[in-house]
């Protein structure tokens, strides 16, 4: 098991738990919306088509040859039109500073993001790196050049 040490922000909330795995099966791990004093009784309204930085509270030391994918949660997107434009964020393992996810709503009506509540998921991956390397031309395959839609929609 991968260990990933967690250094919770001063004004942030303690009672907000730390990212955790809801079953034993689970991937990823909870990442949960964690806002300042001032702002946790209201949370953040997120209207149709916006979107915001909403603050964990928390910062990350994750291992080297490891990443942080940032992943939506699928009840969130299927219920409310919520999501993550970029989908996954990666979280690289040289990062220390504050842990956001961004939000979308692409639903019809305006969401109120908790404090507290389930945001995110938070997946760690090993990180293969890679060399490039300018060539003359490349191997040929099945595909070819075939892009965007070649391979038809069945």
């Amino acid at each position: 098991m991968t260990e990933v040490a967690i250094l919770r922000e001063g004004w942030a909330d303690p009672a907000v738990p730390l990212p955790d795995y809801a079953t034993v099966g689970a991937a990823g791990a909870d990442l949960r919306a964690n806002f300042p004093e001032n702002a946790r009784a209201e949370g953040l309204v997120l209207a149709p088509g916006a979107r915001a930085l909403v603050p964990t509270g928390l910062r990350l030391a994750i291992p080297e040859g490891f990443e942080g994918q940032v992943r939506g949660r699928s009840g969130l997107a299927l219920r409310d039109g919520i999501g993550l434009p970029n989908a996954p964020g990666t979280i690289d393992a040289d990062y220390r500073g504050p842990v956001g996810v961004i939000l979308v709503n692409w639903g019809d009506r305006p969401f109120t993001v908790r404090h507290g509540e389930r945001i995110a998921q938070l997946v760690i991956a090993p990180v293969v790196r890679a060399r490039f390397a300018l060539a003359g031309s490349l191997d040929g395959t099945a595909r070819g050049t075939g892009g965007f839609g070649s391979t038809g929609r069945t």
